[in-house]
């Protein structure tokens, strides 16, 4: 049976299989599907777990050995593989063994780094497939980042709040580890409340003389000396430019928003307001004047520039967007576009 993820804790209540394989790129991930698992055979009455480091040296006679030799009053074990290349060579027909004639008393548990095609299709990791379960865990995306950690919240017992949910995944980068930790910082200063984005600010980044909701605000009122001295202290201190750019998107859409509400003379804030943020007087006074559309194009193309993915320094791009936001400098335009 081969499951992911999210399917494997409702299969272990309905029972173990002999056998288990989880595989992926993701350390976390693949962890706790492999802790779900060991639980659940702990559950079952396997008292005992013997781990096996298996490597180009490792000596597959011992786990042949170690298999074969119950006695009858030996405990129910735990045979756990931790196998990174995925690859068992010689080994590969007796884990083919195991998986086709699983014994009561022994809990096959391999777990393994991602596996190329060809490793998923050896004939072992099919018998495990057929006869037991195949857990191959997929790493979260961009994306689907902030999803996952406000759902990893609820489980906690708190609720995250979508900016906050994408301010830390913009701040972790993908890196799940870091990402749990995070929570772990948070779920202490909730006490069960709703976390919104300024609580996760002061909670994944470092207490400074100037935050980036101060760049963002002053950017938003015009008051373009004060920013671009803001920017040129966040740099200093080491902030992270994709952190700034979020604040400074966010601005962006709070006065998108604002402008209109304005515009069509509604009340309403639609359906994202939490994910932008509320503009200051002073900002909303001028909001009719701001290039919003160029900025926001100009913000997609610092993005891709933090990330690798077009030319450029990102410090710059920064200065070039706060200072058109603050209005001493126009979006670069080309041909009525942005330029790349």
């Amino acid at each position: 049976m081969r499951l992911n993820l999210d399917q494997l804790p409702a299969a272990l209540t309905r029972g173990l299989a002999g056998s288990y394989l989880v595989s992926g790129e993701e350390p976390l991930l693949a962890g706790e599907a492999a802790d779900l698992i060991r639980a659940a055979a702990r559950a079952a009455g396997f008292a005992e777990r013997r781990v096996f480091h298996v490597d180009r040296s490792f000596d597959w006679d011992a786990l042949r050995n170690d298999t074969q030799s119950l006695s009858l009053f030996a405990q129910r074990r735990i045979v756990e593989l931790r196998m990174p290349s995925g690859k068992p060579d010689k080994g590969a027909a007796q884990l083919t063994g195991l998986a086709e004639q699983p014994s009561a008393d022994i809990l096959l548990l391999i777990v393994a780094d991602k596996l190329d095609k060809k490793s998923s299709d050896a004939a072992w990791v099919q018998a495990i497939a057929r006869h037991g379960v195949w857990v191959p865990v997929r790493p979260i995306g961009a994306e689907a980042l902030p999803g996952w950690l406000r759902a990893r919240a609820e489980r906690s017992g708190f609720e995250l709040e979508p900016a906050a949910a994408q301010l830390i995944a913009d701040r972790v980068e993908g890196n799940l580890l870091a990402a749990k930790q995070e929570l772990e910082k948070l779920k202490l200063l909730s006490g069960g409340e709703r976390i919104d984005a300024e609580l996760a600010l002061s909670s994944v980044a470092d207490s400074a003389r100037y935050d980036v909701f101060q760049l963002a605000a002053a950017a938003a009122a015009g008051e373009a000396a004060r920013a671009l001295h803001i920017l040129d202290v966040l740099k200093e201190e080491g902030r992270e430019p994709a952190l700034i750019l979020w604040a400074l998107l966010r601005e962006l859409r709070g006065l998108w928003q604002a402008n209109e509400r304005l515009r069509l003379r509604s009340s309403e804030r639609g359906g994202n307001w939490s994910q932008v943020s509320a503009p200051s007087a002073k900002a909303l006074a001028r909001v009719a004047t701001i290039p919003l559309a160029g900025l926001i194009a100009e913000a997609g193309r610092t993005d891709r520039i933090i990330k690798g993915l077009a030319a450029g320094d990102a410090w710059s791009a920064l200065l070039g967007l706060t200072a058109a936001l603050a209005g001493a400098l126009q979006p670069r335009v080309v041909s009525g576009r942005v330029a790349e």
